[in-house]
């Protein structure tokens, strides 16, 4: 495979699936299904899940609230999101822990790099729950970090789109499509594919980013093999 260690960063909105909140079983359980294809094949896979179906602290603080508070209670939205992963990663034959940065030792194991290693060279999928642990900062910069710590080849992420393109494909149907591009264009035409501070890690630890569609069942292994539609971000 092209890449072997990889962190896969998936959205929280897209565990909603189609019914607008929270986590559609089906989705996990196809999101699931694919892991353990790639893990098959011999892939290690770090996961970071976002919390946006359950949660955003982002859009409390737009509203007057207290920012902190508020990212507390996204931290919390993950580990929710990285339980109901974990379960479903049961379901498909898989190991799975569940690493949180915020300590919380009665539901999961609290991270550490020397777990992460240790999981990892065991075979077990690791979750990782509850960002970076820090308010202010998002689940893609924790992904960006995840992927340092742990050696990643690439980071992956999963989105509704089939790449990076240079306005809202959805908005604009003449938008540009990128089949490869800079950590540092994207930084300079401020394209919102991941926050700057991730965008950034990534770039200074020289790890490629690849942007992918998370719609179609089995995608996940041709990205891994370095097939598939997607935008690769490197350079």
């Amino acid at each position: 495979m092209k890449y072997k260690r990889v962190l896969f960063k998936v959205s929280g909105e897209a565990l909603q699936g189609g019914q607008g909140f929270g986590i559609d079983p089906a989705v996990t359980d196809r999101i699931a299904r694919d892991i353990a294809e790639a893990v098959a094949r011999g892939a290690e896979i770090g996961i970071v899940i976002g919390g946006g179906n359950i949660f955003r602290g982002v859009s409390l603080a737009a509203k007057g609230a207290d920012r902190v508070t508020g990212d507390q209670m996204g931290m919390l939205a993950t580990v929710m999101n990285a339980l109901a992963m974990k379960m479903a990663l049961g379901s498909a034959g898989l190991e799975a822990v569940v690493l949180s940065a915020v300590e919380m030792p009665r539901i999961c194991e609290t991270f550490t790099q020397r777990a992460l290693e240790d999981h990892l060279s065991k075979g077990r999928v690791v979750v990782f729950a509850g960002g970076t642990g820090n308010p202010f900062f998002t689940t893609d910069s924790a992904a960006a970090l995840r992927a340092c710590e742990m050696r990643a080849d690439a980071i992956l992420k999963g989105t509704q789109v089939d790449g990076i393109y240079s306005a809202d494909p959805k908005k604009y149907p003449d938008a540009e499509r990128f089949d490869h591009i800079t950590h540092t264009e994207i930084l300079e035409r401020g394209l919102a594919v991941m926050d700057a501070a991730a965008v950034s890690l990534a770039r200074d630890a020289q790890i490629p980013v690849v942007v992918f569609s998370l719609q179609e069942e089995g995608g996940l292994l041709k990205i891994l093999q370095g097939r598939g539609r997607c935008t690769t971000v490197s350079g």
